[in-house]
């Protein structure tokens, strides 16, 4: 294999190509181009040109009693759609979901107006051509005048919808999304029905993981308020004045929302992670409608 490796591990996998659906134990490795899934006694390759659908966690009802936590890649092959379902540790399936994404869409032409509302205002923007590029938990729009990104943990909304581009109907994901404090509306357009749809399904699968993550923390008010002071700027030397309490109380909050793993201590200050920015965005979301 002369291109790059991106992915090299070992897992269990079955594929619906084979005489038998029980799962083999063997070796998976992702390249910029291909999927090879080998044991010492066969090897089975798929070009990624030909997968059409991702999922994780779902598998075919037959298999159901073989796997755990695992990522199914659909695929066309001699014209019959095929799929292989690999077995991973939970935290491996996440890395190589994103990985088989970002090696199928990342450097895909896109058409995009960014932004086309603001608020409930429609803009005056137009459509431009750019690149997609994947990364965990958002998707990057390059190669425009003004490069952007959506990090999806600040998505409320998105569906496909027809919109006129450049004097044509097309399919575009019309995503709303927090950038900068403000709810802002995206469009984009991708040329290739099979790449929308396999963006769509990112979009999906890494929204529902995040929003799963969010929706399993309880917190209090006054901790929300300590979401949204570090979402603005906020650090542990000055997030009690921004919230009006004492330096005691202040450090007690940080310690409650660190422990629900909503923050992100550094070196650099306070972030939040995905579950807390998302939380924030909701707010955010509801004061702003």
């Amino acid at each position: 294999m002369s291109e790059k490796v991106i992915a090299d591990f070992v897992a269990r996998y079955s594929l619906d190509t084979q005489p038998s659906p029980e799962p083999v134990r063997g070796r998976i490795i992702l390249s910029q181009k291909r999927l090879v899934l080998a044991t010492s006694e066969s090897k089975t390759t798929i070009p990624l040109t030909s997968v059409f659908d991702i999922s994780v966690g779902h598998v075919p009802s037959e298999l159901e009693g073989f796997f755990q936590d695992t990522i199914t890649v659909a695929f066309e092959r001699d014209g019959a759609g095929h799929s292989a379902v690999i077995e991973a540790e939970n935290d491996n399936v996440g890395k190589f979901k994103v990985f088989l994404f970002k090696a199928i869409l990342s450097g895909t032409p896109v058409t995009v107006k960014h932004p086309a509302r603001v608020g409930g205002r429609v803009t005056g923007e137009t459509f431009e051509t750019g690149k997609l590029r994947i990364q965990p938990g958002k998707v990057e729009f390059l190669s425009i005048p003004e490069p952007f990104a959506v990090d999806l943990s600040g998505v409320s909304y998105f569906q496909k919808q027809d919109r006129d581009v450049g004097g044509q109907t097309r399919t575009v994901v019309a995503i709303r999304h927090n950038d900068n404090g403000q709810t802002v509306t995206s469009e984009f357009a991708v040329g290739a029905e099979r790449k929308l749809n396999l963006l769509g399904r990112y979009l999906r699968l890494e929204y529902a993981e995040i929003s799963q993550r969010a929706e399993r923390i309880d917190v209090t008010e006054q901790e929300m308020e300590a979401l949204v002071a570090i979402y603005s700027g906020a650090n542990s030397g000055n997030l009690a004045g921004a919230l009006g309490i004492d330096a005691g109380s202040a450090a007690m909050v940080l310690t409650e929302i660190e422990k629900k793993e909503l923050v992100d201590p550094s070196d650099d200050g306070l972030s939040l992670t995905a579950p807390g920015k998302m939380l924030v965005s909701d707010r955010i979301e509801k004061v702003n409608t």
